[in-house]
């Protein structure tokens, strides 16, 4: 308790425990408290005036908070009650515990008897559902035996209702006449037919099982069974046939609910089978002559057999539309009308196939016959070939559309592959058969037109003096090969068409292209072999006038007017043969990128196919290369025979002398030097741009080395003088510029050697030892030329020959 002395004694006490209960604020309560002893610390509002301080003692220094003091005391009092409150708060606490410690014992004792409680009841409801189990288990085994028994009594029942019947159908055989109104009532005409059938099955299976036994049991046994079986299949067809006319009068009269009925009757007997084939076979698109007949109508018009295969086609086109829209209407019906409406539908789509649209196929495919092909002015064989193509992919459309329109379980597309298989069969001997035709009309063609223009044009060609050889275009025409091609093409794709089975189609391919190969072949074979029968005519022609030394003046005129028109004959078929040459290579080449272009992905998928093409391919162009290479042989022949011709006439003795006049000497090509380059450059104008490649460079290699060796050969004929050396030089030099046109390094430095060589006419003859050192590859032929020097024997160069090679 607070003394008089403390100066919180006067204070009351101020704390009280609802002070901390709800909202408790610590800063409120310690407002509360120092309140009365800190009134200058309140708010502006409530604040009262503050107390003057007290005097200061004289000598000591003045508080700095005077109320500290109060404010001790008073926090020391709070601090005491505060802790009185805290005992209260624990021995009430204490005395709650006691209390919940009480009443959980009592709780906890409560729950465990009721635990007791609710597992006996689980005890007590485990054992109900175990009766409640048993008990349904008996009565389900009560209503099992009830549903049986009642399943017997009515069997039973419908047994003896059977027998009953079964013993009216008994009757004398064919006698129908004592059956119950139950077979004669038209509105229990389904109940009847279930009957019937079952009596039928009853009875027909009866008859089965004592068909093994011996002729007196079975009479004994079955004889009226047998009986009643016939009078029974008797009342079923008749009650089919009624039911049928029933039917085909609601088909008449678009009643599709008494055909549901009707068709749902008639669904007992076979299935249903006969009543939806009667229903097919009744559709008026396959008993209606007159829809036949506009069939023809459509897909022919009035061209008959003699419309094209794009008419047809149209034609087919809607033949088809219609009889998709028709099988499309009928499907409705079907589907409203059929129990079983799939196997109607394929029912219908097959015969839609296998009659209708094999009839139209019978009429516009007439296979012809291979032994007698028909003309090609007819066109029959490429009709028949073209017509199956858009046939067969007009029916396969039609097969799709069926298809979609549903035809059950129907293998329309095995169906439609089975209409043309007599066709497919023979397919590929009717294209090959066909492009030979083709073939050998084109070949007619090109004669024909050939013969024609010779007539045209023999008269004036020979009143001109001019060559008989063939034209160019006579010979080989890029055109053909692409209409080849293009004949080729068109059966490939005819052939892609028909097949899909990759072997199959690979396998055709390969027969179809290699009619190609063999029309090629044969023709740019055959156009070279007549541009080689121009080049052996003019070799004929410069034969005929070869003519000997000792003859007058007026026939050798007349031999060298005639050398020259056989020299113009030569030139004009060398040229016509590199024109052949150029397309021949034109051809090959369209021939190649086709087989890269369509041909190679057809034959890929198959192993040792496009291998075994290409080795075809191979062995057709070498035919043509090696009638290619004759030729080039006698061109090169052509050529230089008349380079020999050239430096027959026009090369002179004196060219290559001294002029016995003392004129200083000519230095230009001689006269025969320029004749021949200039054929040369003339003739070899048109091989430039026929031939490229490896053929072009083998040409002009071949020819470079028979034109070396020819002029080694013609300069063997003369001496030489040092000026006529330059000269030779000078003809040298301008044989080996146009030579390096050639691209052929072997022959130009053939031609530089033989300039070098040239070298042993003009220097002294004491400088020939030199010479031979300085290029000791030319010993051979300048030990030949230098016999030929106008000095040989005055100089005695032969003895200084001797040293040479001795040394």
């Amino acid at each position: 308790m607070p003394t008089p002395a403390d100066p919180a004694a006067a204070l009351p006490l101020t704390l009280d425990l609802e002070d901390f209960k709800v909202d408790f604020s610590f800063d409120a309560l310690f407002g509360g408290l120092v309140d009365e002893l800190l009134p200058e610390y309140r708010g502006e509002d409530d604040a009262a005036p503050a107390p003057p301080p007290p005097p200061p003692v004289l000598g000591a220094a003045p508080p700095v908070f005077p109320a500290v003091d109060e404010l001790l005391g008073l926090f020391k009092h709070s601090c005491k009650e505060l802790v009185d409150l805290r005992k209260q708060i624990d021995k009430r606490l204490q005395n709650l515990k006691k209390e919940v410690a009480v009443q959980d014992a009592k709780h906890r004792k409560t729950l465990g008897e009721l635990e007791k409680g609710v597992d006996g009841l689980f005890d007590s409801f485990a054992r109900l559902d175990s009766r409640i189990s048993s008990v349904g288990q008996t009565a389900a085994k009560i209503g099992d035996h009830l549903q049986s028994a009642e399943s017997q009594r009515e069997t039973a029942s419908q047994t003896i209702d059977l027998i009953k019947y079964l013993m009216e159908f008994n009757s004398t055989p064919g006698d129908l006449m004592e059956l119950s109104p139950l077979f004669s009532d038209d509105s229990r005409v389904a109940e009847a037919a279930s009957i019937a059938q079952k009596l039928r099955s009853f009875a027909e299976e009866d008859v089965g099982r004592h068909g093994v036994t011996t002729a007196v049991g079975s009479a004994n046994a079955s004889r009226g069974l047998e009986v009643a079986v016939a009078n029974l299949q008797d009342y079923c067809n008749e009650l089919e046939n009624r039911l049928l006319a029933r039917f085909d009068a609601a088909s008449q009269r678009r009643e599709l609910s008494t055909m549901a009925e009707c068709a749902k009757i008639l669904s007992q007997f076979n299935r249903g089978t006969s009543a939806m084939q009667h229903y097919v076979a009744t559709r008026p698109m396959f008993i209606d002559v007159e829809i036949m007949n506009t069939d023809i109508q459509v897909v022919l018009g009035d061209e008959g057999l003699q419309a094209d295969a794009n008419y047809i086609a149209d034609g087919l086109s809607q033949l088809y539309k219609e009889i998709a829209d028709t099988v499309r209407r009928e499907a409705t019906t079907i589907t409203a009308v059929f129990p079983s409406p799939n196997e109607v539908m394929a029912i219908l789509v097959q015969r839609v196939l296998e009659q209708r649209v094999t009839t139209i196929l019978d009429r516009i495919l007439i296979k012809p016959s291979l032994a007698a092909l028909p003309p090609l002015e007819g066109g029959h064989l490429l009709q028949y070939l073209r017509v199956l193509a858009v046939a067969y992919d007009k029916t396969k459309e039609l097969s799709k559309d069926l298809q979609s329109i549903g035809c059950g379980d129907l293998d329309i597309e095995g169906l439609t592959e089975s209409i043309y298989v007599a066709h497919k069969d023979e397919y590929t001997e009717f294209e090959q058969a066909s492009l030979r035709q083709l073939y050998q009309s084109k070949m007619a063609e090109l004669r024909a037109e050939a013969k024609q223009q010779s007539e045209s044009t023999g008269s004036i060609g020979r009143a001109k003096g001019a060559s008989l050889t063939a034209s160019p275009q006579q010979l080989i025409s890029v055109t053909v090969v692409t209409e080849f091609v293009r004949w080729n093409e068109e059966a490939i794709a005819r052939c892609t068409m028909l097949f899909s089975q990759p072997t199959t189609v690979a396998a055709n391919v390969k027969s179809i292209f290699a009619c190609l190969l063999d029309q090629v072949s044969q023709y740019l074979t055959e156009g070279l072999e007549r541009a080689r029968e121009s080049l052996n005519e003019a070799a004929a022609m410069r034969d005929r006038y070869v003519i000997g030394s000792s003859v007058s003046r007026r026939v050798a005129a007349a031999a060298a007017s005639a050398a020259e028109a056989a020299a113009s004959a030569g030139e004009s078929s060398f040229r016509s043969f590199m024109i052949a040459v150029q397309r021949c290579a034109s051809s090959v080449a369209i021939l190649q990128q086709y087989f890269s272009n369509t041909i190679s992905r057809l034959l890929l998928p198959v192993d040792g196919a496009h291998p075994s093409a290409c080795e075809d391919m191979g062995s057709a162009v070498s035919v043509v290369e090696a009638a290619a290479h004759k030729g080039l042989l006698q061109c090169i022949d052509t050529v230089m025979s008349e380079v020999e011709r050239l430096l027959s006439s026009e090369q002179k003795a004196t060219d290559y002398r001294t002029p016995d006049d003392g004129a200083l000497p000519d230095h230009r090509p001689t006269n025969a030097c320029i004749r021949i380059v200039a054929y040369l450059s003339r003739v070899l104008e048109v091989a430039f741009n026929a031939l490229e490649g490896f053929n072009k460079q083998s040409f002009l290699t071949e020819l470079g080395n028979r034109l070396h060796k020819g002029l080694l050969n013609h300069w063997q004929k003369f001496t030489f003088s040092p000026s006529g050396g330059l000269r030779l030089k000078r003809d040298i030099t301008e044989y080996g510029d146009f030579v390096r046109s050639f691209n052929a390094p072997s022959i130009d430095e053939k031609f530089e050697l033989l300039g070098i060589v040239a070298n042993v006419f003009i220097v002294a003859p004491e400088s020939l030892a030199s010479l031979f050192e300085g290029t000791p590859s030319i010993r051979k032929d300048a030990l030949r030329f230098i016999q030929l020097r106008d000095d040989y024997k005055t100089a005695k160069i032969a003895s200084m020959l001797n040293n040479i090679t001795a040394e």
